[in-house]
This record gives structure tokens, sequence and C-alpha cells, in this order.
């Protein structure tokens, strides 16, 4: 045997070694490593489904290999909330992907900043300036219209018995309520080629970023992006950034020419003023990474959510039926759902938290890293550990949840258990610290989406589709959409 040959079986002796023994402290269990890749082949396509099964065997608190990097999986109530509360001051950090250091956004955004100062301040931009109750109330009227805007569409469709891309529907109205809201206008409409850029710029991101990713499992290969990911990311990013590059440019222009002009009012023009104060350190590029966090993070998504909520809906028709009773009670001869009939909608409340127990839309969350070691459960997870929150797998716990497949309303009737981070049963927006600060717009625009909807509609699927010909498997990525999107045929309500 020559020396390459012992030197080649001494390196790979090692590195199953390291893998297989890389702390002389109990982790948790997890299944067996392969060297070098360790887990990675058993993630599959869908990894919400695969790793739920595995935590089946291994139980709550799950250790994983993906390649060099070690991964804890969370997936009871019990053990998220020691994670996201007992122990949040550990747990608080972001694992950063390759793919979100394009245009170095993780230093800036704050879904990924580090917990300390900035942080802090940033936060206290979207709690207090962007997102607070007085804001939002301020923009309900331009909410309003692009609602209109989407029951006209639909109106159109069932005067033409054209069927709708109820996902295409969702986003393109989602991006125009973001959108008025932030800066007062909206920026797509309901024509097809005028939607195809903006949400193919916004499928690739969420598409980018969920793909697994080698420079993440291995480090040493990082600066060589194998697989091509950041360089795509810097694509799309670099398309949104422009488009809000220019928008701010516009609107810095308005203010030079017309220094006495009527402010809009909005949150663009909230932020800009900010931006103007020294002390709060908000440059002009911070306002425009802050606004693709709130349209990445928010448009997507609430479409995603909508989507599979009117797939539900369609698909059980008794539970629409209700849902249709509830509104023509509670908005009378009013033909469009307004954000103050929300505290009177209890069943719509059920079905929106039912929808996402059922369909989170991130089914491990943003994932988490441990700052320093620390023991859970009688577990110790070392520094530097990636952690999954699998709210897919909590969100179907039979001991919480009885049926869990079944989509089931009225099971919130029989509880209290709500969305905002409080109960760690129902976590699609995370918990503790890192909570997402979006939750205030997202209630309001997912109640407003989904009763405009089911108000003035009726639904038939395409000739030939039956209820049981519906595809409801979901697509892998950051945020979770319907593998095969939904169409249906609005008939307008008498």
């Amino acid at each position: 045997m020559d020396l390459s040959t012992v030197a080649i079986a001494a390196c790979l002796l090692f590195l199953a070694y390291y893998y297989l023994n890389p702390s002389s402290k109990k982790l948790p269990p997890g299944p067996f490593p392969l060297p070098i890749v360790g887990n990675i082949f058993q993630l599959g396509e869908r990894p919400n489904r695969s790793i739920t099964a595995l935590t089946k065997k291994y139980g709550p608190l799950m250790s994983l290999r993906l390649g060099s990097l070690l991964t804890v999986v969370v997936s009871s109530p019990e053990m998220a909330r020691e994670v996201m509360q007992r122990h949040d001051h550990v747990f608080s950090s972001r694992f950063i992907a390759s793919a979100w250091e394009a245009f170095d956004h993780h230093t800036i955004s704050v879904a990924f900043l580090p917990v300390g100062d900035r942080w802090r301040r940033m936060r206290k931009v979207f709690r207090e300036v962007m997102l607070s109750t007085p804001r939002l109330d301020g923009g309900q009227a331009v909410r309003q219209s692009m609602i209109k805007n989407l029951c006209d569409h639909l109106r159109e469709c069932s005067r033409q018995g054209q069927a709708v891309n109820i996902g295409q529907a969702a986003f393109i109205t989602t991006i125009n309520l973001t959108s008025v809201t932030l800066f007062s206008g909206q920026v797509i409409n309901f024509d097809e080629n005028a939607t195809t850029e903006f949400k193919e710029i916004f499928g690739s991101l969420t598409s980018v970023s969920g793909r697994p990713n080698l420079s993440d499992y291995f480090p040493l290969l990082k600066p060589f992006d194998v697989q091509g990911l950041r360089r795509q990311m810097e694509v799309h990013f670099g398309r949104l950034l422009g488009m809000f590059d220019g928008i701010i440019k516009e609107r810095l222009e308005e203010k030079r020419k017309s220094p006495g002009a009527r402010k809009r009012n909005d949150m663009l023009d909230t932020l800009l003023d900010f931006s103007e104060d020294k002390e709060n350190e908000l440059s002009l590029n911070d306002v425009k990474h802050l606004l693709v966090d709130l349209f990445v993070a928010g448009s997507d998504t609430t479409s995603s959510t909508t989507e599979w909520a009117v797939t539900e809906l369609l698909l059980h028709p008794d539970k629409l039926a209700k849902l249709k009773h509830e509104l023509n009670t509670v908005l009378g001869d009013k033909k469009q759902v307004e954000e103050s009939d929300i505290p009177n909608l209890p069943y719509m409340e059920a079905v929106l938290k039912e929808v996402f127990r059922l369909h989170p839309v991130g089914p491990f969350l943003i994932p988490r890293m441990i700052e320093e070691s620390a023991e859970v459960n009688g577990y110790f997870i070392p520094k530097g550990t990636q952690i999954y929150v699998n709210v897919w797998a909590i969100h179907r716990d039979e001991k919480v949840w009885p049926n869990p497949e079944v989509f089931n309303p009225e099971r919130f009737f029989e509880n209290n258990i709500d969305y905002r981070g409080q109960d760690f049963e129902l976590l699609p927006f995370g918990s503790g610290r890192r909570v997402c600060p979006g939750i205030p717009l997202a209630h309001r625009m997912l109640h407003m989406m989904v009763g405009t909807f089911v108000h003035q509609f009726d639904w038939k699927f395409e000739p030939g589709v039956t209820p049981e010909m519906v595809d409801i498997t979901e697509k892998f990525g950051l945020a979770m959409h319907k593998a095969i999107p939904l169409k249906a045929i609005p008939v307008k309500v008498a």
C-alpha cells in the first residue's frame, strides 16, 4: 500500500470518527450519518415530510448531520418552548444561508441581524414606524381599493366563465396591498404580461433561497458557490433593489422640487423622514433592504396562505357554507369585507388558524443558530448548531391535535390557541424575540383576501375536474406553495 493510499484511508477514518463522534457529551438522538455527507440524502424533495417522519422515530429533539453542519430539529410544543422561550437568549441568532449574503442583505435585514443594538433599532422601525396600529389604520382606504380591484377581476372572470388562477390573483392583490401601504401605489395589475416579470422575481427569490445548498453544508465550498445559488440570488435581488431604488429616487426628487407639497404620509415617506435624522442611523440603502423584507416576507407567504385557504374551503363545502353565512350576516348589504369587520368574524379567524396549522408557509421557520453551547432536555447542543423549529410536525402532533390531517376549523372553538407566538402548539409566525413583526399587517390582509374570494362568489371546478382530482401536495421552498396551482371558476352570487 503506497503512502497516498494510506493518507486517504487515514483521512476518511478521521472524518468518519469526526462525524460520528463530534462530542463526548450526549447529543440528541438521530439517524446514522454517512461519512462526509451525513444525512443529506435523507432529506428528499420535501424535507418537511421526510424530517417529520424521522422525528417520529428519534423524538422531539433530533440531531442531523448535513455535511459538516450539525442540525438539531425541534418537533414538539414542549421543546419549542424550551428553545424559543426558556433558552431564547442563546437560540436567537440566525443561521445565515449563503444565498442571503447577496448584496450583504444579511447585515441589514431585521430577519437575519444578530440580536443587538442595531437589530433593536431596526426592529423598532418595524414595530413603531412601519407597522404600528395608527399607521395601519391610516392605510385602510387604499388597501380597500386594492380589494375592490380583486372583486372586479373576479366579477369579470365570472361574466366570461373564465377559470381564475387563485394563487396568481392572490399574489397580485397581496403585492398591491403591500405596495399601497408602503408607497401609495400599486405595482402590477391583472394583466398577464405585467404580472409575469414581478412574480418571476419573487418566485425565483423564494425558490433559490429555499433550495438545499452545498455551500451551507460544506463551508469550505462557500467561496466557490458551486451550485451558483448566490449568483442567482444576486441577479434577482439586484432587480428588486433596482426597482426600489427608482421609487426612492423619484420620491426624493418630488420632495426636492416641491418641499412644501402635502406628504403622501405612507410608510416610505415616514422611513425617509426617519433616515434624515442622523441619530437613527438609517441609510437609504437600509430603507431599500427594509422594503425587500416586507415584500418578500409578506407577499409570497400571504398569497400562498390565501390559496391554501380557498383550496381547503372548496374541498369542504360545509365549511365554506358556514363562512359564507357568517360573512352574509356580518356584512349585510356591504359588497366588501372591511378591516373594521374582522373582530366580528370568529369563524373566519378559525378558518385561518386551521390553514396556518395544516399549511404553514415556513415549515421550519427561518433556521436559528445557537450562540453558545447549551443543555436542553438533558442533551448537549454545541455552539454553532443550526436549529430547525419543525412547525410542520408540531402542527400535526396527535397529542395536541386530534385527527391532525383533517381540515376542521371548529377545533379552535374548543381551545384558546392563537397564532401570535404565545401558544407553542401553533407557530406559523414563530415566537420569542424572532417572532415575525409583520403579523398585524398579515392579519388584516388575509381576512380581507379570503373574505373577498368567498363573500360574493360561489365556485366550481373546471369541466372534467372533480374535488378528488385536486392535488393538495406542497412544493418545498422558503414559502410552501401548492405544487399544482388551484384554478376554479367564480360564479357571481345573485
